[in-house]
Parts: C-alpha cells; structure tokens; sequence
C-alpha cells in the first residue's frame, strides 16, 4: 500500500490506476479507524478495483469549543489495518495540501443541511462539504462510500455531488454496531466505562420510539417519552430527536414512509448520534 501526503505523486500513482483500466472506490475518513470504516473499505473492495482510502482530520468542520485537539490521531495503526484489507493507497495529505496558503473557497448545501446537526453544529456541514468536494476533485473516483450513521452528511454529500455535477456514484453503507446495538464510533473512545454501558440506551430508546411510532402511535408523545428515558438513563443533554422524511430530511409529524428517527444526545463530554429506519 502506497502512503502518499503531496498532490503530485497522487495524481501520478491515480494515472497508473486508471492506464491499468482499474475502478477506483473512494474511502474518505478522519482515521481513529474502526470496524465501521473497515466494512467501507469491505464494501469499495467488493465493487472496486482499487481502493483509496483517505485520513485527514479535517479542522474546518469542527466549531469553536468541539474536540479537534483531542479528536483521536493514529495514524500508524489505521495504515496497517488498511493495508491487511488490501487498500491500495493511503491519501493522508498535509495541511497545506488541503488549504493552502490564502485558501478562500467555502462550499455551503442549503436546505438538507439546515437542521438536526446542522442546528446544533453551525457551519460544521460546510466544512464536510468543502473537504469532501476537494478529496472528490484530487481523487477523482468512480464511487465514494459513505456510512449512513452519519445520515444527514450522506444526504448533503449526495445534494453537493448532484448539485456540482460530480458524475461518480455516492455509495451509503448501513451502520455498522456493537453487540449492543450502540453504533461504532470514533468518539465511542472518550466514554468512561460507565457512560459506555448507558450509552445503549441512545439505540435502545429510539429503537422503541421507531417501533411505536411505525404501530401508528402518536409521534410527538412517543418522541417526549423517549426523550425522558434517555434523559433518566444518564445522557444530560437532548439535541434533537425527530422523526424525518429519510429522502428530503423534512420533518414529519405524523408517520409517512419513508422515514428515518435521528437523535443526538450528551453522555459526559461525548456527544453521540444515531439513526434507525421506521417502517
């Protein structure tokens, strides 16, 4: 596997792949890998002749006062599990690579990214869809995966890829969980071993909730019910639980497929968020 940091020797090594008539998937990432971004890579390898994965923490997507500092780093460890899937390149650029110097270009998806983490979050899907539209134009793939645990970044990536006329396929894999039920996240590293043993009750609620409300139940009691037994269950703060269409991400009131449940909710300084289909 190829570990390259500068544009040239990538446009240079995507030119051998693309003279051996190869099919190149896309796998963007922040690295702090883990058995979710790896069933990604699974997936590309699956319909891809090469696979390029990508690690850049990407500093213009987190606000003021989130963890950009702390956001895990391991770089060496994440290279040798992409190697052992058989990823053909790592794109691990340098800063300046990305943004360099008087970089002045900001990509903004209206609409779709208003709401949920875009409420809670300002300007943080910005930044998702600058990065993302600049790794699509230095690596040009056929087909980027995405995980759906972060549903609404899907659905803004797929708007900006229509939008910008990206002709690539945008590829949603389903999320990927624990035993538990809770979804794989990198952040799941900052849970003490208490909070991790209540964070279940993120999936657990709103599997619940889903249940309930696809039986014909009453969206908005369902949803305040849910939230109190999250709220009892130790996580201290609710940014948002909704019941949305899962194609325009418009809220609903009453049950309409189809439909997706997305919640975000605070267990000690880890904010986590899920979704679950309702049907």
């Amino acid at each position: 596997m190829q570990i390259v940091r500068q544009l040239d020797p990538l446009r240079d090594a995507l030119a051998e792949f693309r003279k051996a008539g190869a099919k190149i998937g896309l796998v963007p990432t922040m690295g702090a890998l883990h058995a979710g971004h790896m069933r990604l890579v699974e997936v590309a390898m699956e319909q891809c002749d090469a696979v390029v994965a990508s690690i850049f923490v990407n500093p213009t997507q987190f606000g003021e006062g989130e963890d950009l500092d702390a956001y895990p780093r391991q770089e060496a460890t994440d290279a040798a599990l992409l190697k052992a899937a058989g990823v053909s390149l790592l794109w691990a650029p340098t800063a300046d690579q990305v943004y360099p110097k008087g970089y002045a270009t900001q990509i903004s998806v209206s609409g779709i990214s208003d709401g949920l983490c875009g409420a809670a979050r300002p300007g943080h899907f910005d930044g998702v869809a600058t990065v993302v539209a600049k790794l699509f134009n230095q690596v040009r793939p056929d087909a980027a995966f995405f995980g759906e645990k972060d549903y609404q970044q899907l659905a803004v990536i797929r708007r900006m890829a229509r939008d910008l006329d990206f002709t690539h396929d945008i590829i949603g894999v389903p999320t990927v969980r624990d035993s538990d039920g809770l979804a794989l996240s990198s952040r799941n590293a900052y849970l003490t071993a208490e909070q991790r043993a209540n964070a279940v009750a993120l999936p657990d609620t709103m599997r619940e909730a889903a249940n309930a409300i696809a039986a014909g139940g009453p969206v908005a009691a369902i949803l305040e019910a849910a939230k109190a037994r999250m709220l009892a269950s130790g996580f201290h703060k609710i940014d948002y639980l909704e019941l949305r269409n899962a194609e325009t991400l418009a809220e609903l009131d009453v049950f309409a497929a189809p439909a997706r449940l997305f919640g975000a909710a605070h267990i000690g300084r880890t904010r986590l968020i899920d979704n679950i289909p309702v049907s």
